[in-house]
């Protein structure tokens, strides 16, 4: 009886694995054949239109890829500023004048953004006052950066050296922005390259406090030891191993101190402590407007204001873009 049973069992395992044989037999049969019927008909069956989604998938997320979107977006930005710049630059003279047969005008075609009190057009004025603020946002970043360099590579020096520029940096942080512009745009007497240093004195803290971080990490690396047992001087360090390496963080970090530096500038020419009410500027234009926004002509605030905006969205969309082309810490903001 029990060899009857084991037997039966036997019998039960070897069918068992005899039906999983055949099982998988026919799937591939199935398989070859629907492989040949595509190849015939030329249509698509469920499994190979599966598969055909999933590479469709990762295709499509190697296009959105986020180094080919800030490429992107970047170059977008610097063609905006860079056609906004020169075609401020290039404008006659007389495309500001006055005429007092076209004052007051709503927005049309030949005055895009209107005329003000005095008929002058300004949309040619708005292209003007955006060069103004630009090159003064150039000259207030480049020099931001200049001082964040040297004081991030004297707190590199030594201890003692590190000590004084930090507290030099907290205690400039420590002061609000717009009191320290209207302190020192004072000082410098106003005017274009017043109102640039300004900017500059106040907008290098951040700055030198990420390249000084920066420094003191690159102090403890091995290459950094080898060069200095090899004799090279602190100096020949500085130019030729720490300097290569923060060329990104200052790049970017120059960028970005761009839209604060032109926010910045429109703000203290706003309260009449900048630029001369002769010379155009976004923030003389915003001031003059606000004593005619009573009397309905909201096309003297409104289009400056918007020009000025995007621009200085521009800057930000290619400042953001350079720090995800070169890697830059995100986590890291400049203002």
């Amino acid at each position: 009886m029990k060899q009857t049973v084991e037997r039966s069992s036997e019998q039960t395992g070897e069918s068992v694995e005899v039906q999983k044989v055949n099982t998988a037999t026919q799937e591939a049969r199935d398989n070859i054949n629907q492989g040949l019927l595509q190849a015939e008909t030329g249509k698509e069956t469920g499994p190979t239109r599966q598969t055909r989604r999933r590479y469709v998938g990762a295709s499509n997320q190697h296009v959105r890829n986020p180094r080919k979107k800030a490429l992107i977006w970047g170059s977008f930005a610097v063609i905006w500023i860079v056609i906004v710049w020169l075609t401020g630059r290039l404008l006659p003279a007389g495309s500001t004048l006055t005429s007092l047969m076209d004052r007051n005008l709503a927005p049309t075609w030949a005055h895009p953004f209107g005329t003000d009190w005095l008929g002058r057009d300004m949309f040619m004025r708005t292209l003007k006052g955006l060069a103004t603020s630009i090159q003064v946002g150039l000259l207030a970043a480049c020099g931001g950066g200049l001082i964040a360099l040297l004081l991030g590579l004297g707190a590199a020096s030594s201890k003692a050296a590190d000590r004084v520029i930090s507290w030099i940096i907290d205690l400039f942080l420590s002061v609000p922005h717009l009191v320290s512009l209207v302190m020192l745009a004072f000082v410098f007497g106003g005017g274009l390259a017043g109102v640039a240093a300004a900017i500059a004195l106040t907008h290098w803290p951040n700055l030198a406090r990420i390249v000084r971080a920066e420094m003191i990490q690159l102090k403890s690396a091995e290459y950094i030891r080898i060069s200095h047992k090899l004799g090279q001087s602190r100096l020949q360090i500085a130019v030729q191993h720490m300097l290569p390496h923060l060329v990104p963080q200052l790049f970017v970090g120059v960028l970005l101190i761009f839209p604060h530096a032109i926010l910045h500038e429109a703000a203290i020419t706003f309260l009449g402590l900048g630029l001369s009410p002769q010379q155009p500027a976004i923030g003389i234009i915003l001031s003059e407007s606000m004593r005619y926004l009573s009397a309905g002509m909201w096309w003297l605030a409104f289009f400056p204001g918007l020009a000025l905006l995007l621009v200085v969205r521009a800057f930000d969309v290619l400042g953001n873009s350079l720090k995800t082309l070169t890697g830059t810490g995100s986590s890291r903001e400049v203002r």
